[in-house]
């Protein structure tokens, strides 16, 4: 460690905060704002698997500083991880794709990626994502009460990724598994008293497994799908390698699944806790789908930190940071600084200006999965509250994580006049 640890005492980032709810952690989200970014040991009880002695982090947590971090790769790089925890380099090789790499190489296959996004690629992607939320739903009211995790939140976006990329309908259970396994592992019923980081591993192995091997298979038979164009896309005479498309599937599964999912759970909870927002929704979601999207993913923060390291000796926000330091980026904090969001701790569907960083702080590393993730939100929520808006969650069970602010399980109760009722009714 090279930075100033007397800037704090001890830290806040226990296992007892990490545990704790949004609006408990706010509280020292709030105190945290008031100073420059400080630094904290980094402990093992938090959930943090490679913390040793005198390892530590810079909290940024404020919006002005989170912006500047995001924005600024030649002195706050990606490369030498993106998380808390320092994974092994074929870990993070095979699971973060370009979002851990800095630039020229970040470019490059930034762009390849990109490329393979086409206009009509997106647009079938749409349309996708529609027919599913619809179906989503028509099983909703067939099953009635249930666990809104498992039969919404959860289903949206593994068969949205799968059924884009090609994946069997086969696989699509055993692959959703595997991607949950990262970014929960600390927990005890995922990891069964095995090393956590062998866990991890053999979960990236399956996944990257299920990529190449469509990878390969699309180089000999072309298919409508986004794996056929991340092969076959060329930009300079450069393609995307089997190991690269493996590594990008990877980091799409797992980006993909949890964020989307998270962020439609905490958006259930959110509109059960305020029922004045949903009603302006049932009266009018087409003309206020674009605000209400932004403050679902705002509210919901799906992740909760990123990381960036030092490349140089540099001054943020009255902080001194020295080269190789670890700075972390609170998003959550970000997205509740009453700098910059009148009322944070509201719930406003009609929120606007709303410049929150639930997709990042911008800058070469913003969120590639952005439109997809609008458009599902957009779809599902639609149809939830035109077919069964009076749906109502209960009380959640929560993911204990530095990374993604998880909901596992949210019972979920349909009022009795929606009950197994199919979209032949409609």
């Amino acid at each position: 460690m090279t930075g100033a640890p007397s800037t704090t005492t001890g830290t806040p980032f226990t296992g007892v905060f990490w545990a704790a709810r949004a609006a408990e952690q706010e509280q020292v989200f709030r105190e945290l704002r008031r100073r420059p970014p400080s630094w904290h040991p980094l402990v093992a009880e938090a959930g943090v698997l490679s913390a040793k002695e005198g390892d530590g982090f810079w909290a940024v947590v404020r919006h002005a500083d989170i912006l500047e971090v995001s924005r600024d790769p030649a002195a706050f790089c990606s490369g030498r991880g993106m998380l808390l925890d320092d994974f092994p380099p074929e870990i993070l090789q095979a699971t973060q794709s370009f979002i851990a790499m800095d630039d020229p190489r970040h470019a490059q296959l930034r762009r390849l990626v990109v490329a393979a996004f086409t206009p009509r690629r997106l647009a079938a992607v749409r349309e996708q994502i529609a027919a599913q939320a619809r179906q989503i739903v028509d099983g909703l009211l067939a099953t009635g009460d249930c666990d809104f995790v498992a039969q919404v939140s959860r289903r949206l976006p593994v068969w949205t990724i799968a059924e884009m990329m090609g994946v069997p309908a086969s696989l699509h259970d055993e692959l959703a598994a595997a991607a949950d396994v990262p970014l929960s592992v600390h927990e005890e019923s995922v990891h069964r008293g095995r090393d956590p980081m062998r866990v991890v591993a053999e979960a990236v192995e399956f996944v990257t497994g299920i990529g190449t091997g469509l990878a390969r298979a699309r180089r000999r038979r072309p298919a409508d799908d986004l794996m056929t164009s991340l092969v076959q896309t060329e930009i300079d005479g450069a393609r995307l390698t089997d190991r690269e498309i493996g590594a990008f599937f990877n980091l799409l599964v797992t980006a993909g699944f949890d964020t989307t999912r998270n962020t439609i759970s905490h958006t259930a909870l959110a509109l059960t806790a305020h029922p004045r927002q949903r009603e302006l929704l049932r009266a009018d979601f087409p003309g206020l789908a674009k605000t209400a999207v932004e403050e679902f993913v705002r509210w919901a923060t799906p992740v909760l930190t990123f990381r960036r390291t030092a490349t140089r000796d540099v001054e943020l926000g009255g902080a001194r940071i020295a080269e190789g330091d670890k700075v972390v980026l609170f998003y959550l904090s970000g997205n509740r600084d009453e700098r910059v969001f009148t009322d944070p701790r509201a719930f406003d569907v009609r929120r606007s200006p709303n410049p929150h960083v639930g997709f990042g702080g911008g800058g070469p590393h913003h969120c590639l999965g952005a439109v997809v993730a609008r458009t599902q939100l957009t779809e599902l929520f639609g149809e939830l509250l035109r077919r069964v808006p009076d749906f109502e969650v209960g009380d959640a069970s929560y993911l204990h994580s530095n990374f993604v602010h998880g909901i596992t399980r949210l019972p979920c109760a349909l009022p009795r006049g929606h009950r197994n009722r199919t979209g032949a009714e409609r």
